[in-house]
């Protein structure tokens, strides 16, 4: 069985595969200050919630956006597995060209959506990403990774005006019953959502008209579906996108 592992800024995914099959997936924390003991422990629980030990996986395979945790997260690959990790970065082989400035500042996990959203959905296409930061990234006809645009994610946005603010609260993206808030709480979801929404669907016109309107859209991550429902351009929404290309770039690497 194969351990994928998306290490990100706010959470950690990890993904168990019994070959093509996502057979158990969980998400935790992101914890700065985690060691490979520490991180060991956690993932030989969520394994055996799984009914399966750590002597079943056969495979380890990582992304990190994280640095301060790669050697951490390498650790439990050799400590408690006896394996030696894949950890993918821009010099992986991934089946993907990579045509921008600088390949080696583009985020792991870019590269493992980009993977993942071409051998699914097709080329061209665009991955949208909602995370601690929204990115948009644009893969060519030709299978090429042609660069993106990053964003301030929804939490970032909203916990900034609230830190500037004496009496907005804290809120959660969703979408509003009603465009026109009569609260502070609904015109703080009001503007949030369709604030998030416009500032989305005007990205996406953008690039499609720069990619070609026969570009896929797929979205993943954590306000990818609430957002889907009312966007003109997101065609696809993949909650285990990233996970999924951590399998491919990792079958790919096999040989």
């Amino acid at each position: 069985m194969l351990l994928a592992v998306d290490v990100g800024n706010t959470n950690l995914t990890i993904g168990l595969f019994d070959d093509e099959r996502l057979a158990a997936d969980w998400r935790l924390k992101t914890d700065l200050e985690q060691t490979a003991d520490g991180w060991g422990a956690l993932f030989q629980t969520l394994v055996s919630l799984a009914n399966l030990k750590l002597d079943d996986i056969d495979g380890f395979v990582f992304s990190s956006v994280v640095p301060q945790l790669d050697a951490s997260i390498a650790g439990v690959a050799s400590r408690y597995l006896e394996l030696a990790p894949l950890q993918v970065t821009a010099s992986t082989r991934t089946g993907l060209g990579i045509r921008v400035d600088t390949p080696e500042e583009v985020g792991a996990d870019r590269i493992v959506n980009s993977v993942a959203a071409s051998e699914r959905y097709g080329c061209p296409c665009i991955a949208v990403d909602f995370g601690t930061a929204i990115t948009f990234d644009a893969i060519s006809e030709q299978r090429e990774y042609l660069g993106g645009i990053i964003c301030p994610g929804i939490q970032v946005s909203s916990q900034a005006l609230v830190r500037r603010t004496a009496r907005l609260p804290q809120i959660d993206l969703r979408r509003p019953d009603k465009v026109i808030g009569s609260s502070t709480v609904g015109s703080l979801q009001s503007g949030f959502y369709y604030g998030m929404l416009g500032m989305v669907d005007g990205i996406l016109e953008k690039m499609l008209q720069t990619l070609g309107t026969d570009a896929t859209v797929v979205a993943t991550g954590g306000q990818s579906e609430s957002l889907a429902r009312d966007s003109r351009f997101i065609q696809e929404v993949d909650p285990r996108l990233t996970l999924e290309g951590l399998r491919l770039i990792w079958n790919l690497n096999r040989s």
